[in-house]
């Protein structure tokens, strides 16, 4: 007889808070409990990976209703984070600038005059395009109204010094989210500073050119009216005038002629966009050989993948969407995928990550397979979390030589996915698993049981564990007893709640928020000791 059972740690179902540490903890919608990450963590989350499609647990207006909540909060507690927050979440972080945006209002309502300061400054890093802007003016609309301070940045927005830039940017967007350009203009009552400006807001205000000679910066504007009148000017307008496909497609004659002159100077984020609609209309096609090395050459350039702000989001969607052959997403297109497309885009969808060199570590990934996973989806086209869970957990792989991937819900599964994987047969392969509870601390049981050595675990999960004996932070006091003293564990939360799987205590475990393309770099660096 022996009452060693009773000197070892007890552990703690779930579905219960850890004795001694209830006022660290709060109890998720699932019913389990997790350490409170705190209002600033959930800030992050909500400004990268955004609300507006609700999740297993929550519906899209309980999350929003607590991303308000948490960022008036924060912002009556710090305005200047909150902007620094926004503004690294929109500068390519987050997984669409939606989020952002709704937060810079929201910022614009703080009470204090630092609050006002804050967005007039981070003001123009987020609202860069005509689309961001009117997407600003219909949050503002329905939130605050137009006060003192959104009225000088409208203005300022609509009277930016590079005149040839905002023409672009109005032609290009003339009406988005209930407002147009006109709209603008009468809202905001910006003063022509130059003759380029004079000219740009008649075309606005009148619907028409002004008479006598047009400014350079008034050029592509005159093609659009010129085609207006006569649409076979549209391949003339599209080489000479360098009319993009938003300005051209609804008044121009687009035959695949049109279709090939847009493709030649298309911008990568509408490249990805339309290569469903190139395909089907005859543009890339298999043996078209020099046309798909212009596209590989694009999106297989890191340095104009950065600079374009293309997220690994934007690439897993257009995979999927290309994939199906017009099958998923709004577009009554249908197109037979080109192979030589699909592993393109696999090769861009591994360059949008950032990865350094391999670290020599040996790293266990958890990819969450439970039930919940398979609910949460990205955009029109069901874009799940568990899909990108094995997405990202598949790019960290990749930069690495030394790892395991392998799935939990209740149990702790070999998904049988390598390095050697697409990124669409790692999301197959994931979204078939998909079973179960949620338990994270299985991982730990399973590497305990097989002497697994892992410098590192790192979980993909909605952060809903609920299932388990015991929490995952004492299953990982377990392992390193027995196993690796100096294991560390990062945990990527991939639903914007509020709960953590990290014990604040645990200087070795880090807490990662949403589809930051950063993450894999992120990690890498933990396992090296350089966080």
């Amino acid at each position: 007889m022996t009452y060693k059972f009773y000197t070892q740690p007890k552990a703690t179902p779930q579905t219960q808070p850890i004795p001694g540490r209830e006022a660290e903890m709060i109890q998720g919608r699932s019913s389990g409990y997790g350490f409170d990450a705190g209002q600033w963590a959930q800030l992050r989350r909500c400004l990268l990976m955004g609300t507006a499609n609700g999740s297993f647990y929550a519906d899209k207006r309980e999350l929003t209703d607590e991303f308000a909540d948490i960022v008036l909060a924060c912002v009556e507690q710090n305005p200047q984070r909150v902007a620094e927050a926004i503004a690294y979440a929109s500068d390519g972080h987050a997984i669409n600038n939606s989020a952002p945006i709704f937060a810079l209002v929201l910022l614009s309502m703080g009470d204090q005059p630092e609050a006002k300061a804050c967005f007039a400054e981070i003001f123009p890093q987020v609202i860069r395009t005509g689309s961001h802007f009117y997407e600003w003016l219909s949050y503002t609309k329905g939130l605050r109204g137009f006060g003192k301070v959104v009225r000088e940045c409208g203005k300022a927005w609509l009277s930016n010094a590079d005149a040839k830039r905002l023409a672009y940017q109005l032609l290009k967007y003339q009406q988005r989210h209930g407002f147009t350009h006109r709209d603008a203009l009468r809202l905001f009552h910006p003063k022509p500073t130059s003759a380029d400006h004079q000219a740009l807001y008649h075309w606005v205000s009148k619907g028409e050119l002004p008479s006598g000679h047009l400014p350079e910066a008034m050029q592509q504007i005159s093609w659009y009216e010129r085609v207006k009148r006569k649409p076979q000017l549209t391949c003339e307008a599209i080489s000479k005038g360098r009319l993009t496909h938003e300005m051209i497609a609804p008044i121009g004659q687009m035959d695949q002629q049109a279709w090939n002159l847009l493709f030649r100077q298309m911008p990568l984020g509408a490249l990805l966009r339309n290569l469903g609609s190139l395909t089907q209309i005859g543009v890339l096609q298999t043996h078209k050989s020099k046309q798909l090395k212009h596209v590989e050459k694009l999106l297989t350039n890191r340095e104009l993948l950065r600079k374009a702000r293309i997220h690994p989001m934007d690439v897993l969607k257009a995979l999927k969407t290309y994939q199906s052959g017009g099958k998923l997403g709004r577009s009554s297109k249908t197109w037979v995928p080109i192979s030589r497309i699909c592993d393109i885009l696999d090769r861009t969808l591994e360059l949008s990550f950032e990865v350094a060199a391999p670290t020599g570590k040996t790293f266990l990934h958890a990819v969450d397979i439970s039930g919940s996973m398979s609910y949460y989806s990205v955009g029109s086209i069901g874009l799940t979390c568990c899909e990108i869970a094995a997405t990202m957990a598949l790019a960290t792989a990749k930069a690495e030589q030394n790892y395991a991937i392998r799935g939990f819900s209740t149990q702790f599964k070999d998904l049988g996915i390598t390095a050697k994987d697409s990124f669409a047969s790692a999301m197959g392969k994931a979204q078939s698993s998909n079973f179960g509870g949620t338990d994270a601390s299985v991982a730990y049981d399973w590497a305990i049981k097989q002497r697994f050595y892992a410098d590192v675990f790192v979980f993909w999960t909605d952060c809903e564990s609920w299932a388990g004996r015991r929490h995952p932070s004492q299953a990982l006091k377990d392992y390193r007893q027995k196993v690796n003293p100096k294991a560390k564990a990062v945990y990527v939360t991939l639903v914007p709640n509020r709960q953590s799987l990290v014990d604040p205590r645990d200087r070795n475990s880090w807490d990662f928020h949403g589809f930051d393309p950063a993450a894999p770099r992120a990690i890498q660096m933990i396992a090296q000791g350089s966080v």
